[in-house]
């Protein structure tokens, strides 16, 4: 376990490496946490680091990174922590009484449980209604739920696969929950071939109406992170780099941000959303969108996390990592925490603290 924390009175607070990463945040990144009284998660496949953010008692910033194998779609609310790895899905619980603090922390989140399904290449994980948990199958192009036996339960699947198979034929990668159930989820093409979408990264990535089938759009590059916020689905256009909604009558996208990376990650709190960057795994974004649109803007790629307030498309407050982690998959947002600790089931500290129940 590692901890680090920065004054929020620098132009650009620089923390102490974390995996041989630097990181750096905006001016007034802690004091928008305290006052929206929330923390942020997010993930690292790439170094497989589980980073949780949040606020320590002298005001300043703490950043705690957790070790966790292959970090891939991350669900959380204040007591519980749901994280996707490379072939099993965990299970956090937090082990702290309301008003109880260990080491600064106000949540302190355990591993307790971990479902093996094998390397399905889980990417978006979600809790429905009734407290299954339900995530993304994209090896299988499928949506999967836990069972106690095997691997995973189907629970659907695009209407134009025609076989479940360990192909990642459309690269289906995200979902949306609405009122308890999942709703709508993206995808980088409806190709019904191994690995077919990869040749159509530029255009044709769809967003699905679970309920009915139907293909809602077409219109998008690599579209990620869909979600259901303020009465509208909200969606990640990472080909072209733009954060926007969906109208789910003509399947039109209207941008309301752009942001200089590949995007992937996204949550939302009080008008605002918390959106993941990426940079280019071969340094390049071209036959993408996004190559022209950071060209006309002279940008450079980022990695890391960027919050948009809704109302003006502007990036209010930031985080930048640079050196050894330049990919993330998600983010969310923990409401109701300060300053947000876990062990590491990769650690020593898995056996300390223990709690028991009377």
């Amino acid at each position: 376990m590692s901890d680090a924390s920065a004054s929020p009175a620098s132009p650009a607070a620089a923390l102490p490496q974390l995996t041989a990463a630097h990181i750096t945040c905006s001016r007034g990144l802690a004091d928008w946490l305290r006052a929206n009284q929330v923390s942020l998660a997010f993930t690292s496949y790439q170094t497989g680091r589980l980073y949780l953010v949040g606020v320590d008692d002298a005001g300043g910033l703490a950043i705690h990174e957790v070790g966790t194998g292959r970090a891939m779609g991350v669900w959380a609310d204040a007591q519980r922590l749901v994280l996707a790895t490379a072939f099993q899905v965990w299970r956090f619980e937090n082990i702290l009484a309301a008003g109880q603090t260990m080491n600064g922390a106000d949540r302190y989140y355990v591993p307790r449980v971990a479902h093996t399904t094998g390397e399905i290449d889980i990417h978006d994980v979600s809790v429905l209604g009734d407290g299954r948990i339900v995530f993304v199958n994209t090896a299988y192009s499928c949506l999967s739920l836990l069972t106690p036996v095997h691997a995973f339960r189907v629970l659907w699947k695009p209407s134009f696969i025609s076989k479940l198979a360990a192909e990642d034929r459309c690269h289906l990668n995200g979902l949306a929950v609405r009122d308890g159930e999942v709703a709508w989820v993206t995808a980088t093409s409806r190709s019904d071939v191994i690995s077919g979408w990869r040749a159509r990264r530029a255009e044709g990535g769809i967003v699905i109406d679970v309920a009915s089938g139907a293909i809602v759009t077409e219109k998008l590059s690599m579209p990620h992170s869909p979600r259901w916020y303020d009465n509208k689905l909200w969606v990640l256009n990472s080909g072209s780099g733009h954060l926007g909604t969906v109208d789910l009558s003509s399947g039109d996208f209207t941008p309301r941000a752009f942001c200089p990376g590949f995007l992937r990650g996204l949550a939302f709190h009080n008008n605002h959303a918390v959106v993941g960057l990426s940079l280019s795994r071969d340094g390049s974004f071209s036959g993408l969108a996004l190559d022209d649109e950071m060209k006309k803007r002279d940008a450079d790629g980022w990695c890391g996390v960027q919050i948009v307030n809704l109302g003006s498309g502007d990036i209010v407050q930031w985080i930048r990592i640079e050196g050894a982690v330049s990919e993330l998959y998600d983010v969310a947002v923990l409401p109701g925490v300060r300053r947000p600790m876990a062990a590491s089931f990769t650690g020593p500290e898995i056996n300390e603290p223990m709690t028991f129940e009377m």
